[in-house]
């Protein structure tokens, strides 16, 4: 399962919670009492062999009809029982299959959640028995809950069934993560249960399938259906199983003699190698480095619609939403960090969770953190370290952001949910986690310690302590002390480094000082020191809370560099000079050397070593520092404005980048200066939607009525940037006449881009004459309300509805401010 980066949903909690009030931040929170719950792996009492399944859809009744025969044998310990997981069914019949005939058994199903099977006699580890079961899966009327992560958990989903939504195919999926895959199928529906499996399904024959494995037959019916059987031959857990069914056009592709196929709407099946293309590069890059070769028969990746997460890595088979269904014009704004870094996260889980699965919930660290993890690794290996140092940076600071993270551990044996688990702990966290030890190990044990892992534990379960042999094995080196800290404690360091040189005595000391509450980490790091002219590297350990290290040099250093690979997952205050960072942004190698004297420059705009580091940062060698360095700049300053115009003209019109491009454009539409327009509108020629979208925000601040008329012109062709872009333009100086466009685009939008416009969205519904479209505004905005609600959105809502309703007070508009009171009060009634 992806984190929440491709739909930004990460990124939007953290934007609410920082306009909710620091009082509402504040307040104590009683603590949940089944945090005291201990949350072990669950007791194997009879051990899933083979599943098989026979289903057909009821797309009018949102339900599905299905025949299972599940092969079992009990675990260790003789049994007359079975227990199995059923979400919400109609169980028909469960009987015992014996010589081909169904002998009924016994069963409770009293809370439509588990199923009790009073078996026909007392088995053993040494025999096997198959349940035949049939039953209705009813996924609509099932009531569950998701999480941050996965929204909803009813496991199986009718994608507009009817046919009524306009623009929206005709769709069915599955979701089985964490244990909703029982909502569609009956089984023992955790991790740590493995089992090969069968399906077949019967579908109308103008459809597509797709499944786990290899797709062994296809019968075409008398009615007009056809009916698919895909065969798993190799185990996985339940969670992992999924169907989907639709009308998707297949791209065809292979890493070396094994199936890659992408399934994609027809719209957009033109563009699948683009999208998708590559996948094959990246199997043989993970299969070379890892050493164990993908181990599934084919790897297909299908593109849904209404998904209730970013992706999901069911074995050989990812699902991904719709967010990464691109044309190439969008693509060209698409770079790694925002958000083509979920392809290879999936791929890397049918290693790291698929081949060798968490054998709990507590343990998710094995399959997510490693997934995280990977996004790095391969960014490293396909655009540089830069763009893989951006990428690991950025996860830490969303770990480092969420304020309740620091309490929880990595490996995590009690949580009030299993939900509750899929958070920046474990992905963002721990893929930082990873990071550090492999620098710590270095390439070659690390990779050798995940090859043991995977190889030891191949087709069967892990968690972190067999993590740790692994890599002691492959290292010879005790990793207790790695693993209590980081897997098993929780938190990180708040590091404060300062320094003193000492002229008479030619020392160079450095003082490190931990403050964070809670336990004090031991942290391996190297220190580099420049001085005359080169670089000398210390390997030191911080053991303690406070400790002092002294160096004994020719003269003063131009630079000490605490943690010079930038590794380390810490929160720090490092008391450099400007004049130093200077020096590191000119001569230390890292993005991180170069971004943390960026950020040291940004309140020192009046200090020419601090118009000289951003000045050089425009010309940065990588696009995501030039594009930091642009949105840094004061350009009330008259010293950085005259350095930094002709640069930015210069960047406007010819950076390779077309996100740098863009920030260019928008820091010069800042300076409302005329002598920019021709750049301006020479941009609007782009293929970049983003560069067109800051082209056309730059002219409206110049020509209201001009960008009016241009925006106009782009309303047929328009995604990301330029969409908000023309939201804006018409938001500031439309009325009744743009409102049709705003709202549809609006309400089409994802959920950042909807928070992202919402306060200029909102001041159009306050403006427009017609009622009818102010209420529309006002439901638009209280539906995020209510969704988001416990992310922090209930009260920012609130204030632009009632924005809303004050502003049609003044239009004497009595029925949409009876609308805006009505929509404040479902908010505050909303849980």
């Amino acid at each position: 399962m992806t984190d929440l980066k491709p739909i930004s949903t990460l990124l939007l909690s953290c934007m609410l919670a920082a306009v909710v009030t620091s009082s509402q931040a504040q307040t104590p929170q009683p603590e949940d009492p089944a945090l005291k719950i201990y949350r072990g792996v669950p007791t194997k009492v009879n051990d899933l062999v083979h599943t098989k399944l026979d289903v057909r859809f009821d797309y009018k009744k949102r339900y599905m009809y299905g025949k299972e025969w599940v092969t079992l044998k009990p675990h260790f310990y003789p049994t007359d029982s079975l227990r199995l997981d059923a979400k919400g069914m109609d169980l028909k019949t469960i009987a015992v299959v014996k010589n081909g005939k169904n002998i009924p058994l016994k069963f409770t199903y009293q809370d439509s959640l588990t199923v009790a099977i009073k078996l026909d006699k007392v088995y053993h580890n040494n025999e096997s028995y198959t349940i035949y079961i049939d039953y209705t899966s009813k996924p609509n009327e099932l009531k569950v809950k998701g999480s941050a992560a996965i929204n909803d958990a009813k496991g199986l989903y009718f994608i507009n069934p009817d046919g009524t939504e306009k623009d929206k195919p005709t769709q069915i999926w599955t979701q089985g993560e964490t244990e909703s895959s029982s909502a569609w199928f009956p089984t023992i529906d955790k991790p740590s249960q493995k089992t090969t499996e069968e399906i077949s399904m019967t579908v109308l024959s103008k459809y597509v399938t797709l499944s786990n494995g290899k797709l062994v037959s296809q019968k075409n019916n008398a009615d007009g259906t056809r009916t698919d059987t895909w065969k798993q031959d190799l185990p996985h857990s339940p969670y992992l199983f999924m169907m989907a069914v639709g009308d998707f056009k297949i791209y065809k592709d292979k890493w070396r003699d094994k199936e890659v196929n992408y399934y994609l709407e027809p719209k957009y099946a033109p563009y699948a190698k683009e999208i998708f293309g590559m996948t094959p590069e990246a199997i043989e890059f993970y299969s070379k480095t890892l050493g164990v070769d993908f181990p599934w028969y084919k790897y297909s990746q299908i593109v849904v619609r209404d998904y209730v997460s970013g992706a999901m890595e069911n074995t050989s088979a990812t699902l991904h939403g719709a967010y990464v269904q691109t044309t190439p014009r969008e693509l060209l704004d698409a770079y790694y960090n925002d958000g083509r870094s979920t392809i290879v996260h999936e791929l890397f889980h049918q290693w790291f969770g698929d081949y060798v699965t968490a054998e709990s919930w507590s343990n998710l660290t094995v399959n997510e953190s490693f997934a995280n993890f990977s996004e790095t690794l391969w960014a490293e290996h396909k655009y540089g370290k830069d763009v893989a140092d951006e990428h690991n940076y950025i996860d830490m600071q969303n770990y480092l952001q969420s304020p309740d993270a620091r309490t929880k551990n990595l490996v995590r044996f009690h949580y009030a949910d299993k939900e509750d688990v899929f958070d920046v702990v474990t992905y963002q966290k721990g893929g930082r986690i990873l990071n550090m030890l492999r620098n710590y190990l270095g390439e070659a044990a690390f990779f050798k310690g995940l090859n043991i892992y995977l190889k030891t534990n191949a087709f069967k379960n892990g968690e972190a302590q067999q993590l740790r042999l692994a890599f002691e094995e492959a290292s010879g080196l005790d990793l207790n002390w790695y693993f209590n800290q980081w897997y098993y404690g929780a938190g990180h360091p708040i590091l404060d480094i300062s320094y003193k040189w000492d002229d008479a005595t030619k020392t160079q000391t450095v003082y490190l000082q931990q403050s964070q509450d809670g336990q004090i980490f031991k942290l391996p790091m190297a220190i580099d020191i420049y001085a005359g002219g080169k670089k000398t590297r210390h390997k030191v350990w911080m053991n303690d809370q406070n400790d002092t290290l002294t160096f004994k040099l020719d003269a003063k250093p131009d630079l000490v560099n605490v943690d010079g690979d930038k590794v380390l997952l810490t929160k720090k205050t490092d008391h450099k000079t400007l004049q130093e960072y200077a020096f590191q942004y000119f001569n230390a190698p890292l993005y991180l050397d170069r971004l943390e004297a960026i950020n040291a420059a940004a309140d020192k705009q009046t200090d020419k070593d601090g118009q000289k580091i951003l000045i050089a940062a425009l010309k940065d060698k990588y696009y995501g520092l030039r594009s930091k360095a642009i949105r840094t700049l004061k350009l009330d300053n008259d010293a950085i404005r005259n350095a930094a115009q002709p640069i930015l003209a210069q960047m406007a019109q010819t950076d390779a980048n077309t996100l740098t491009r863009a920030a260019a454009i928008k820091a010069l539409g800042g300076l409302k200066a005329s002598g920019n327009l021709n750049i301006f509108k020479q941009a609007l020629s782009s293929q970049s939607y983003a560069v067109q979208g800051a082209a056309l925000n730059a002219i409206a601040l110049l020509d209201g009525p001009q960008a009016m008329t241009l925006a106009k012109g782009f309303e047929k062709d328009n995604e990301g940037g330029l969409t908000a872009a023309i939201l804006a333009v018409y938001a500031t100086n439309g009325g009744d006449e743009q409102w049709p466009f705003v709202n549809k685009q609006y309400h089409e939008s994802g959920p950042q881009a909807r928070f992202d416009s919402m306060r200029k969205y909102a001041s159009l519904a306050g403006r427009v004459t017609n009622p009818a479209y102010a209420q529309q505004g006002i439901n638009e905005v209280k539906a995020f309300g209510i969704t988001y609600k416990s992310q922090g959105a209930g009260d920012v809502v609130i204030k632009m509805i009632t924005d809303i309703k004050e502003q049609r007070q003044k239009l004497n508009d009595d029925a949409s401010v009876k609308v805006a009171d009505e929509a404040i009060k479902e908010i505050n009634d909303a849980k």
